[in-house]
């Protein structure tokens, strides 16, 4: 394996952060399998494979990144001051928040589900602010450099409470007034910083050239604070006692959704335009095909149950086959690449 790699230690010299986006795509894949395992009864042991194979691959993925910033802190410290690549280090604390809804909905086990919660959230609201700031104190940030991975700090925030609501039954006292505050706080930072970078990111697409073809996937992040997003709102609402009118808020949700629709039909021409047009080489930001995407087969599956709606599940399985692929051919792009070694040099 790595037999193009001249030396074992440019693995960790180069271990770019995006690498944590294969454990939030593949988590997701991991619960929208066990969704639908309701149409499909194989889904279901799918969705177990997935969800113990996700918690090998985050511990793997976790010495690399680690053992870089031991032995390779100026290039980690490049890396985080990258105008890009700074976004994508956010995706090891979105990767332990989709674990900890993995452990909490596929394993049943909420203790484990806490620990992976509680550590991801820290870690996501300390690179939600690390890395605007950086962005905000510097001088190096042209208009080339806006692209939807921007999104990924603040849909962090939002994936909060997809989990974290789900912990608020389990803890009583002043733990709980915590939780619910780090999950309101998550969705409503999250869900504005978005609405800021969305206008950004359309100033970007209307007034400037397209994005690099390596950057097209990233087209597909637009879709994880919406899906994200209204599973985490429709969470948090079920599980705040406090809240007696409901329905609002799920309308709301509702709509939201509604706005993903436009979304998919945009990534899906885009992506096809770079294909046929710029051509679309393999890259690490093929990840972007997958978590976003099951965020919104997952809102779709959850916006179904609660409205009764079968027509929006359909939808949302329809898509799930689209995740499925996705996911397969990006997974084997990304073991032959590292097989060669060719994601691990300059």
């Amino acid at each position: 394996m790595l037999r193009d790699v001249e030396c074992k230690c440019q693995i960790i010299k180069n271990f770019t952060p995006s690498w944590f986006a294969s454990v939030m795509g593949t988590g997701i894949l991991a619960i929208t399998s066990l969704f639908y395992a309701q149409y499909v009864p194989f889904l279901k042991n799918l969705s177990y494979l997935l969800f113990y194979f996700n918690i090998i691959l985050f511990f793997t993925l976790l010495i690399p990144w680690g053992l870089r910033w031991l032995f390779f802190r100026k290039e980690a410290l490049r890396d985080l001051e990258h105008p890009v690549l700074s976004n994508f280090y956010a995706t090891i604390a979105i990767g332990m928040l989709v674990l900890a809804a993995d452990f909490i909905v596929i394993g049943r086990n909420m203790e484990i589900g806490k620990v992976f919660w509680f550590i991801g959230t820290l870690f996501t609201i300390f690179f939600s602010i690390l890395t605007p700031y950086l962005m905000f104190r510097g001088e190096h940030i042209k208009l080339d450099h806006i692209n939807p991975a921007w999104f990924i700090p603040p849909v962090g925030l939002i994936v909060i409470p997809i989990a974290g609501s789900l912990i608020i039954p389990h803890v009583s006292g002043m733990v709980q007034e915590f939780v619910i505050f780090l999950n309101y706080f998550g969705w409503g930072a999250g869900f504005f910083i978005y609405l800021a970078l969305l206008a950004i990111s359309m100033y970007r697409f209307i007034l400037h050239h397209p994005l690099p073809n390596t950057l097209a996937p990233t087209i597909w992040i637009n879709l994880g604070p919406i899906g994200a997003g209204t599973v985490a709102l429709v969470n948090l609402i079920k599980n705040s006692s406090f809240i007696v009118v409901k329905e609002p808020f799920f309308v709301f949700g509702f709509l939201f959704w509604g706005f993903g629709i436009w979304w998919v039909v945009m990534a899906i021409i885009l992506t096809l335009y770079y294909i046929k047009r710029l051509s679309l080489p393999y890259a690490m930001s093929w990840w972007a095909f997958t978590f976003p995407l099951g965020a919104y087969v997952a809102a779709s599956h959850t916006i179904s149950s609660l409205f009764k709606i079968q027509l929006i599940d359909y939808i949302g399985f329809s898509l799930y086959w689209l995740l499925v692929i996705f996911w397969l051919i990006t997974f084997i792009k990304t073991f032959i690449h590292a097989y060669h070694g060719t994601l691990f040099k300059n």
